[in-house]
């Protein structure tokens, strides 16, 4: 009775699952962490994208050229990353159920079932070198195939979601002993959810 039970109310949040895409609000597209960790820089700090186009049409964003990094960590340092989805209500932003951590960002950017692979590195060119550097030594070229990116929430279940929310992205850096250093790139993509319609 309880197998039978349970597997209704796994077919029927399935059946519910909704995805949503999120309309970004600003044409720069990131932002500064509003509250980040103590050293967070942005990131533009972080990275030069002098030379990479993101331009925000109808579908998503356009993204077509390249990126360097400009910090530089020693190849034993540790990369973590974390996702965080925050909403906007009254007056402040709040924490959600949905958020993502990756205590090594560079053993899984090019894993296929990441979303940072789905994103982001499934578009890099030049793959086998950033593999090698990952994204610790200055200079490193991230050479983009041109893509459309979609900003998307896939298979939400529960009650439907809509207004202002914003996704945190930070990255912090951990030396060979695990002691974290003091630079950390903190920086945040806000917009409107959008409900899918299927």
């Amino acid at each position: 009775m309880f197998r039978t039970l349970l597997l209704v109310v796994v077919g029927v949040t399935t059946i519910w699952a909704t995805d949503y895409n999120l309309v970004l609000e600003e044409p720069e597209i990131f932002s500064s962490c509003f509250n980040g960790l103590p050293g967070a820089i942005g990131i533009h700090e972080a990275i030069n994208m002098d030379n990479l186009s993101m331009v925000m049409e109808g579908d998503g964003i356009d993204v077509s050229g390249n990126a360097s990094v400009v910090l530089s960590f020693p190849s034993t340092d540790r990369i973590s990353s974390r996702f965080e989805v925050m909403k906007y209500n009254r007056g402040s932003w709040e924490p959600t159920v949905f958020n993502m951590l990756t205590p090594d960002f560079c053993d899984v950017m090019f894993d296929k079932d990441q979303y940072w692979y789905k994103y982001w590195f499934k578009y890099v060119r030049n793959r086998e070198e950033i593999q090698e550097k990952c994204l610790k030594q200055k200079g490193t070229l991230l050479v983009m195939d041109p893509f459309v990116m979609v900003v998307r929430l896939e298979k939400i279940s529960g009650p439907s979601l809509s207004g202002r929310y914003k996704g945190v992205f930070t990255f912090e850096i951990f030396d060979k002993n695990n002691v974290r250093r003091p630079t950390s790139l903190c920086f945040e993509i806000k917009g409107e959810l959008e409900k899918i319609k299927n």
